[in-house]
């Protein structure tokens, strides 16, 4: 295959064709790196994991489900190292190209997936999303991206990182298309009942960069345009980034620990730079954190059970705005990576659906806005993206798309 984008494994090609007939059919499909392909081994983006595991027994059920639907799978596409990362900067396989803002990072750690959807060489691509790994490169690249409700689609063939935040997500170029995977990888979730009432998390758009923040106001205005009216409310009194975040990360990392501690003992691998620093953060969590963030996390669900009641949706920023540039400062990096990611935690911290939309452009780049539903309610979410994408916008807001 063409890869003009560097998306593809290339030392391990992999192409199947799908059932004939089917929902999906004539639909290409990618698949990250982390998914079991049988008689393939699943490489994790890091040439040491690679060497002491071997090919897979099976097909991870997320694979073989859009395979049986009719999709034809076209490759398995690049990662960050085991999953450990929000860039898409892989050290030892180099940076798939962003086919919306070449000079910017793509975003990862399901890097290669939304630059094979981004860059047409694949109609869908699956990824996963721990900590944003799906919702972070839609944004970044200007394409479609779900993460479902934790446990909605198998992991099972799936590397794990921290399992309970994991989930299988998936990238397309249009709603429509992103529906018509949904209802095969979400086959008896709920029903798509739109929501009654939008609400526009204030605190969570104090973190955006001023930059972004008028094209973000257009897109939630069409939002409202379509779906109904927006009401402006705060998630939490108390800080994303102070509070919501260091609980996020202490239980993510003591589970990303307790995960992989075995095979790093064992095969002492080589890591990058930054993943090798994390690998080595996650192993000092202490007790007492993780037993204060699981007791905040149970408060944190609570309260976006209550914010959500039966018939409402959160419109939050995907992330702080269009994808930093390549080659910036460690410092700069981890300033936005850090923003990003106490924006991104909210959905994982109340283990919910959430469904980027490229509805927005700053400095002619992708900036994605986020709807996030009820545990359950990822039909809605799809539904409530294929409608608005079917309503033609306005004069001013397709040229703020399009700029």
């Amino acid at each position: 295959m063409h890869d003009p984008y560097g998306a593809f494994v290339a030392d391990d090609p992999v192409a199947i064709d799908g059932a004939a007939g089917g929902p999906l059919a004539g639909l290409t499909f990618a698949a990250k790196d982390l998914f079991d392909i049988a008689d393939h081994v699943t490489g994790c983006g890091n040439p040491d994991w690679r060497a002491t595991h071997g090919p897979a027994v099976a097909t991870a059920p997320a694979v073989a489900a859009l395979l049986n639907a009719g999709a034809r799978l076209v490759g398995k596409t690049h990662t960050d190292e085991l999953a450990f990362s929000l860039n898409g900067e892989n050290h030892h396989y180099g940076t798939p190209v962003n086919p919306a803002a070449p000079e910017r990072i793509p975003g990862g750690s399901s890097s290669g997936s939304a630059v094979a959807v981004a860059g047409r060489l694949a109609d869908v691509a699956l990824g996963t999303d721990t900590g944003g790994s799906v919702r972070a490169p839609s944004s970044y690249c200007g394409i479609y991206g779900i993460r479902p409700s934790h446990g909605a689609v198998s992991l099972a063939g799936v590397m794990p990182l921290a399992p309970s935040f994991d989930t299988v997500g998936w990238f397309a170029r249009d709603a429509a298309t992103l529906a018509r995977v949904g209802d095969v990888l979400l086959d008896g979730t709920g029903a798509p009942a739109p929501p009654r009432r939008l609400l526009v998390a204030t605190d969570a758009f104090e973190l955006t960069d001023p930059a972004s923040r008028p094209a973000l106001t257009r897109a939630i205005a069409r939002l409202a345009e379509v779906l109904g009216p927006t009401t402006p409310a705060a998630l939490d009194m108390r800080p994303l980034q102070e509070v919501w975040l260091p609980h996020f990360q202490a239980l993510q990392w003591r589970e990303i620990w307790l995960s992989h501690r075995e095979w790093i003992a064992e095969a002492r691998p080589n890591f990058g730079p930054g993943i090798a620093e994390r690998f080595a953060a996650v192993a000092e969590v202490e007790d007492t954190a993780v037993a204060a963030a699981v007791a905040f996390r149970d408060e944190a669900t609570e309260r976006l059970a209550a914010l959500l009641g039966d018939d409402t949706m959160l419109v939050l920023p995907t992330v702080p705005g269009a994808a930093p540039l390549k080659g910036l400062p460690p410092d700069r990096v981890a300033w936005f990576r850090n923003r990003a990611l106490s924006l991104l935690c909210v959905a994982g911290l109340g283990r919910l659906p959430q469904l980027s939309l490229p509805l927005a452009k700053a400095d002619g780049c992708p900036v994605g806005i986020s709807l996030v539903g009820r545990h359950g309610d990822d039909k809605a979410l799809l539904a409530a993206a294929a409608r608005i994408q079917a309503v033609p916008a306005t004069v001013r807001e397709a040229t703020d798309q399009e700029s």
